[in-house]
This record gives structure tokens, C-alpha cells and sequence, in this order.
């Protein structure tokens, strides 16, 4: 069973990687064509920063959700490097625990935002929901909560994870 969760959450981290990264590439293109609209052909568009910040918070709550799995993400183990191994072990629940909490935070006031904004449409667009725009919210969070139990459960994904972790120190 613990190996089918792990090939789940590779498939899930992929696709966190995946909405992240044509997300980023999306704003790369988007943001130099309102620049050019704007100041070469002297009429500027519309659009392109208001689909760069949609884009923007796709990258920002998926792509935190892959960092966590990563262990990608910013941590300041300055004390807890400090404590005893047991004491280590507990602070990395009580962290998880913490985490867990703030994924269900975004989880249930996520979806409690979209339903608030689901008639209204964005200006730019406007065959696009609000509510949609906030999906993003709740949708990271249940994927980084499923991180997390993953991690609880299983820990870090290993080497035949497909998270790359580098060079290790064996090699």
C-alpha cells in the first residue's frame, strides 16, 4: 500500500511541476508582449498582467506543494540542529503537524473564498470566474496535506522516487 501512495504522489508531484512550470513560462511570455504593446506599438494590452498574476498564484500554490515534497523549501534548522536526535524527531512532527494544519486552513477557507467569488467574473476576462481564479488555494493545500502524510507515513520519497535530489554524498 505504501508503495502505491508513493507512485501516487510522484504522479501528483509531477503535475504540480508540470502546472508550475508552463505557468512560469506563460508569464515569461506574457509580461515582454505587454511591454512591447505598451511601448512599441503604443497601445498596450490588456490582458497580460492580469493573466501574469493568475499565473503567478498557479506557480506560487502548486509549485510550494512541490517543494515540500522536494524538501525544497525554506527551512531555518539553526536550534533544531542543536537538539538531541529524540528532540529533532519531535520538532519534525510537531512541524508536519504545523504544516498539516495550514494546509487545512487553505483547504477550508480556499473553498469557502471560491464559493464566495464564484459569480463574479475577472474584468479582463470575463468568461473567468473569480471563484476559479481562487482554486488554486484549496487545490495546494489538499495536494502539500497529501505531502505531508505522505512524509508522516512513508518520510522523504527515495531514490526511486522521481524527485531529484542530486548528488549524494555516497557518490
Amino acid at each position: 500500500m505504501k508503495a502505491a501512495y508513493v507512485r501516487a504522489m510522484d504522479a501528483v508531484y509531477l503535475l504540480c511541476i508540470v502546472v508550475s512550470g508552463v505557468s512560469l513560462i506563460i508569464m515569461t511570455v506574457a509580461i515582454p508582449w505587454g511591454v512591447y504593446t505598451r511601448y512599441v506599438l503604443n497601445h498596450g494590452s490588456a490582458w497580460p498582467e492580469p493573466l501574469s498574476v493568475l499565473m503567478m498564484i498557479l506557480f506560487t500554490f502548486f509549485g510550494a506543494a512541490a517543494c515540500y515534497r522536494a524538501n525544497a523549501h525554506i527551512a531555518v534548522t539553526m536550534m533544531t540542529d542543536r537538539l538531541p536526535s529524540a528532540l529533532r524527531a519531535a520538532a519534525a512532527i510537531l512541524v508536519d503537524l504545523l504544516m498539516a494544519l495550514l494546509s487545512g486552513f487553505m483547504v477550508v477557507w480556499g473553498i469557502q473564498l471560491v464559493e464566495t467569488t464564484w459569480h463574479q467574473v475577472v474584468g479582463e476576462f470575463p468568461f473567468l470566474s473569480v471563484g476559479i481564479t481562487y482554486l488554486p488555494i484549496p487545490v495546494g493545500g489538499a495536494l502539500t496535506l497529501l505531502f505531508i502524510i505522505e512524509q508522516m507515513w512513508i518520510g522523504l520519497p527515495g531514490a526511486d522516487s522521481i524527485v531529484h535530489r542530486g548528488p549524494t554524498e555516497a557518490q
